[in-house]
């Protein structure tokens, strides 16, 4: 089975989500995406991150848009895990059959090297990311993207992400949606480059 693994606040969920999730599940003929629904973003304030309860039901809803094959899971919450590599760690062990892909939006590349243990996730499995809004010439030119740049896959061959064996990712563009969280909680529903 190929499962792409989707983290975030998801605070709240938005189209925007459901496009990258849609997108990663189409280009890279994934099985399920699983949207991982943090217990609390350590780069973020908890002042500033909704309950769990209530971002795991913005998550359903938002990815029922997109199918059946669209999991939100509070696992990290269940796992007693804060960090996305120990996540990761945990799910490749407890489910050793399974193709990973972590997938994330090109906003995230851009900071991708501030994450603990960013290159681990790198090493662990495959990634792909999603172009977003405002981040495609940060993302590309990140200190991630440089340092793996002979192990990105060109996007025409992303099918085979899923069974290649990580380090290795891909970049993919397709039709942008500038929905994002943040200007969602501030009350403007779109904000250039925004996440």
């Amino acid at each position: 089975m190929k499962v792409g693994l989707f983290g975030g606040s998801f605070n709240p969920a938005h189209d925007g989500h459901a496009h990258v999730a849609e997108t990663a599940m189409r280009r890279l003929d994934l099985d399920r995406v699983v949207w991982l629904v943090s217990p609390q973003n350590p780069l973020k304030s908890d002042q500033e991150t909704a309950p769990l309860e209530a971002r795991m039901t913005s998550a359903r809803a938002v990815a029922a848009t997109v199918g059946p094959a669209m999991i939100v899971s509070d696992f990290e919450t269940r796992a007693g895990t804060q960090w996305t590599v120990d996540t990761l760690r945990m799910l490749k062990a407890r489910y050793p059959g399974v193709q990973f892909v972590w997938l994330m939006g090109s906003d995230n590349l851009a900071s991708f090297h501030r994450w603990r243990g960013w290159t681990d996730i790198m090493h662990l499995m495959p990634v792909a990311v999603i172009a977003r809004p405002g981040s495609q010439l940060d993302s590309r030119t990140a200190p991630a993207a440089s340092r793996y740049a002979r192990f990105r896959i060109p996007a025409p061959r992303a099918g085979l992400l899923p069974s290649l064996q990580a380090p290795a990712w891909t970049y993919l563009t397709a039709p942008l949606n500038p929905r994002s969280s943040s200007a969602i909680r501030r009350g403007e529903g779109l904000i250039p480059g925004g996440g």
